[in-house]
């Protein structure tokens, strides 16, 4: 495990707000010259901290919208799921792809223009590997909110205001041009490159590339620039948490009280699974036992049960379609 003092951690929480933004401007916020942020940022990239630097792109906006499908296995050799694996990893509308330990093997989240895009692809998977699932479930996705990683820091004015954006199916939808595609498709993979070398990238001005990009951000095609960290090696964990109520009234105050946590991340609102689905970055398994129990003492008689996921691994993430030029121009 790496150890992080409390200037390390505010650097990452700053990234994480925005990783774009210079290191001087980081500096300023932490307390520190350019140079050693910088020093720092190598030193945490090469100690694995730091995984890479992901843009949150709202593709509700460009039209899309999202499934999720969940996977029991049965009867599968190793080489037999890597294979149904890299089957998923290669649709090219893939968002997320992970491994997860309980209450499910494999969890994938799919964009698609039309239901029945889906429908064709899943039809299809049920007809290669169907003997090979001995569950599965699908739901559709309505929104992510992400809130701001104070768990990193000790500032309660932060804490106070930690929403940082959502994505939602209730999007209006903006027209973009293949320029706009293709800067969102180079983001998507690496937040941080530099305007000069994203620029050469796309065959266009430094000024060019500027503007458009403010432009995405203001009709809230980009949400954020974002840190990736390995949590592991800083000692914390990722769990989601399915919550199924008892007393429906009470999922908006239950939510409120999760918004108030640093340990709090995301909240994912989906029709056709759990009543509140939280994630939350904590300590340990034992820690996340205490939250939930607090959290049945706070709200009696309100929640079902409570099911935690341990994630394994996770084999894709990437928050844009991979488009090719046939199919943009369709």
């Amino acid at each position: 495990m790496v150890e992080l003092d409390v200037k390390d951690k505010k650097i990452l929480y700053h990234l994480d707000l925005n990783c774009r933004q210079s290191n001087s401007q980081i500096g300023k916020k932490v307390g520190l010259s350019r140079k050693v942020v910088s020093y720092r940022i190598k030193r945490m990239e090469e100690e694995g901290v730091i995984k890479n630097y992901w843009t949150a792109i709202n593709a509700f906006k460009l039209g899309y919208q999202v499934f999720r499908v969940y996977i029991k296995f049965q009867d599968v050799t190793e080489d037999k799921k890597q294979e149904i694996i890299e089957y998923f990893a290669s649709y090219k509308n893939v968002w997320t792809m992970y491994s997860s330990k309980v209450p499910i093997d494999l969890g994938i989240v799919i964009w698609v223009k039309k239901t029945c895009e889906f429908y064709r692809f899943w039809d299809k998977t049920l007809t290669l590997y169907e003997p090979y699932f001995a569950e599965y479930s699908t739901s559709i996705y309505i929104t992510s909110i992400h809130y701001k990683k104070t768990y990193l820091i000790n500032d309660k004015e932060e804490s106070e205001n930690r929403k940082l954006y959502e994505t939602s199916c209730e999007s209006n939808i903006v027209d973009i041009d293949e320029i706009d595609y293709q800067l969102l498709n180079t983001l998507a993979l690496n937040a941080r490159i530099p305007l000069v070398e994203l620029a050469e990238k796309l065959g266009c001005s430094s000024q060019n590339v500027n503007y458009k990009i403010k432009n995405l951000m203001k009709s809230r095609v980009i949400n954020g620039f974002r840190v990736n960290l390995f949590l592991s090696e800083i000692g914390m964990k990722n769990f989601k948490v399915d919550i199924y109520l008892k007393d429906y009234a009470k999922r908006k105050a239950i939510i409120e009280y999760l918004e108030k946590q640093p340990y709090f991340v995301i909240l994912n609102v989906a029709i056709g699974w759990a009543d509140i689905e939280p994630e939350l970055i904590v300590d340990n398994v034992e820690h996340l036992l205490e939250i939930l129990e607090d959290l049945n003492k706070r709200f009696p008689n309100a929640v079902k049960k409570n099911v935690f996921w341990i994630t394994s691994k996770q084999h894709k993430f990437r928050w844009l379609p991979e488009l090719t030029e046939k199919d943009f121009k369709s």
